[in-house]
Parts: C-alpha cells; sequence; structure tokens
C-alpha cells in the first residue's frame, strides 16, 4: 500500500489485452478518475482494445503493436521519450506486457502480489497490492486502486460510445424489427471454438426467445468460424422467417457498434467471450455459459445470478478434488465441456432474466 495522501501528476496503466480484461480495467480506472480528476492517465493498450475504447473521457491511448516483434518495444520507447510517469500499474502478468514496462519510464511501478504475478512479473514492479482471497478479475483489478490508498466501491462504468454508433444501433436494430419487440443478442462465439456451446443449443434457446416475444440477433467477429456457427445456428432455427428472421449482424459490426447493439438489447447470451463483458459495461443482463473458467473468478460481473455453469462438475470429474481445494483459477480441459450444459438450463435461465427485469415488458 502507497498511503497516497495527494494525487500524483501522472500515472500510467499497462494492460494490452483481452476485450473483456479491458472492460474490467476501465472500471478500476473510472474509479480513479472518480477521486482524483486532475491526474493524468495514460494507457498503454492492445490496438484491438484501443478502438473499442477510444474517446474515453480523461485517458491518453498509447497502442502497442504486439505482432511488431522488437519494433513494437522500441516504438512503444519512442512514443514515451521524455516522459517520467509518477506510478505505473502494470495490470497484466504476461512476459511480453513486462518486457513493454521496461519501456514505461515510472518512479513506483505497482504490480500483482506474489501469488498472482506469474511469469516473473514480480521482477518487473517494486511494489505490489495486497494480495487477496479468490477475487473476480475485476476485483483483482480494484486492488490497484486500494494498492493507491483510494476507496473502492461498486464499478461504474461510462464507456465511450459516440452518438453516431448509437443512431447506427439502433436503425439497425429497427429495420428488421418492425413489430418492435425487446432484443435478445445471442454472441455464441469465444476466441477458442471449444468454448463455445453447440448450434442446436444455441438454436434451441433462439427458439425460446422468439416464443417469449423477443427479436433474436447474431452478434460477432468476422471469422470463418464465427461465420459458420452463426449460419448453423439459423439454419436450425425453423421459426427465422418474416417478422421473427434472426438478424445476422456476425463480422458485420465494428466494436463500437457491437458496444451499441448491447446497449439496446434486453439481455444477452454468451460464453466466456468479450462482448459478455461488454455487455456487462452498459447494463444488459447476461446469461454466461461456462465450463473451461471459474464463472466466480471471470463471470459477467453484476449478473452471477445468471450464469450456467458445468465447471464445477467438469473440475470435479477431472482432477478428483472440489474447486475450493484447488489453486484460483484452475481451469478444467476437454473439447466437449459445454455439452455439459443443458438446453433446458438455458431456457429456465432466460426465463429468470425475463421474470426479473422484464416481467412487465412481455
Amino acid at each position: 500500500m502507497l498511503g497516497q495522501l495527494s494525487a500524483p501528476k501522472n500515472l500510467c496503466l499497462l494492460r494490452l489485452s483481452a476485450i473483456g480484461d479491458v472492460c474490467h480495467a476501465v472500471a478500476m480506472v473510472q474509479n480513479i478518475q472518480r477521486q482524483w480528476p486532475e491526474t493524468k492517465i495514460t494507457w498503454v493498450i492492445g490496438k484491438i482494445e484501443a478502438s473499442l475504447l477510444s474517446g474515453m473521457a480523461g485517458v491518453e491511448f498509447v497502442i502497442f503493436d504486439k505482432k511488431a516483434g522488437l519494433k513494437g518495444y522500441r516504438d512503444l520507447r519512442e512514443k514515451l521519450k521524455g516522459q517520467q510517469f509518477d506510478i505505473l500499474l502494470h495490470m497484466q502478468v504476461a512476459l511480453r506486457a513486462s518486457l513493454a514496462s521496461l519501456c514505461i519510464p515510472a518512479k513506483v511501478k505497482i504490480g500483482f502480489d506474489n501469488q498472482r504475478a506469474k511469469e516473473g512479473q514480480w521482477l518487473f514492479s517494486n511494489k505490489k497490492i495486497a494480495a487477496q482471497t479468490q477475487p473476480h478479475v475485476l476485483d483483482g483489478f480494484m486492488g490497484f486502486a486500494k494498492a493507491l490508498g483510494l476507496e473502492v466501491a461498486a464499478p461504474l462504468w461510462k464507456m465511450p460510445l459516440s452518438d453516431e454508433d448509437q443512431l447506427w444501433a439502433s436503425a439497425k436494430l429497427s429495420a428488421g424489427n418492425p413489430l418492435d419487440k425487446p432484443i435478445a443478442v445471442i454472441c455464441p462465439a469465444a476466441s477458442k471454438a471449444e468454448r463455445n456451446w453447440h448450434a442446436e443449443g444455441y438454436s434451441k434457446a433462439a427458439q425460446h426467445l422468439n416464443a417469449r416475444g423477443f427479436k433474436v440477433v447474431i452478434c460477432g467477429g468476422p471469422t470463418t468460424m464465427e461465420k459458420l456457427l452463426a449460419e448453423a445456428i439459423i439454419s436450425r432455427s425453423d421459426f427465422s422467417k418474416g417478422d421473427n428472421e434472426i438478424l445476422n449482424l456476425v463480422g458485420r459490426t465494428s466494436l463500437k457498434q457491437l458496444l451499441a447493439v448491447l446497449k439496446v438489447a434486453h439481455l444477452v447470451i454468451a460464453p466466456d467471450t468479450g462482448p459478455a463483458h461488454m455487455a456487462v459495461t452498459v447494463g444488459t443482463p447476461v446469461v454466461g455459459l461456462y465450463a473451461h473458467s471459474n464463472p466466480k473468478r471471470t463471470g459477467p460481473y453484476l449478473y452471477p445470478q445468471y450464469v450456467v455453469s458445468a465447471y464445477e462438475s467438469a473440475i470435479q470429474q477431472q482432477y478428483k478434488e472440489s474447486v475450493a481445494n484447488l489453486p484460483w483459477g484452475t481451469r478444467a480441459k476437454g473439447k466437449d465441456l459445454m455439452m455439459q450444459i443443458s438446453i433446458a438450463q438455458v431456457n429456465k435461465t432466460i426465463d429468470r432474466v425475463i421474470k426479473d427485469n422484464y416481467a412487465e415488458l412481455l
């Protein structure tokens, strides 16, 4: 703990990726800004992640190109030449990030506690956050605000969304929704295919949503895997005709536009993937589907009650131990773990979201 008595003049944050993690980091940054409004904040970040957060009030983004090899480090050093930060918050344990921290001139470099400072991160910091017991990733990040001597309250997000992006989302969703139904977004794909639920399950969830009066929208990135999964879901959904037709936006949105779509939506279904956490930042309830990672660590932060998880049973089968007896963050392994999530469980959870949030709407 630094026990800061006064706000530093400037502060640098190092968190390069991934989308979900930078969404968690935004809550921490904006917590700092509310208490230290005069402190200048610089954020060293990845290119894709910067495209989501560009325009964020009071933050200067410096992009680190992780694909550029040694040139990426030279470029970062050049961009920060002549700067001297009072504090660096080193919030990523990957060795790549630790090497990037060498290019950031700062008097105080705060890293994770010894238990979490993996890949030698402890070698690259001169202060550490306090140890925590089984924290969610977001709470882990809030440990950096605590290390600065700041108060930590429930997370609040003010995501940078332009009127243009919000108008685009409203127009796109209205055009295929003449009956003005509430919107349910399915973001079916994670970066690793094994984290995805199956097309049959998603299609049955889409049919259930349609029967409950929702307009169903599928979103995702431009990869072949994501496009094929979306097509498989739609082809299995026999209701998808006329006004009920599923709107396929996979590969057709920027990250900002996707965030705007998630903001307009009434509920989101997603596995352990960035859009689930993006939805949390704009206050949209998320039905999170988990099997490989612990949802208590990486689940949708504001909506743990809507998680459908096969993680605990998978861990028990693989390690013959309960989650409580294993290192925090232990992952379950296997390509078919998501098959353990039943269609009935997901539909029941959808009904719970509706009852809790939209009983008067439907």
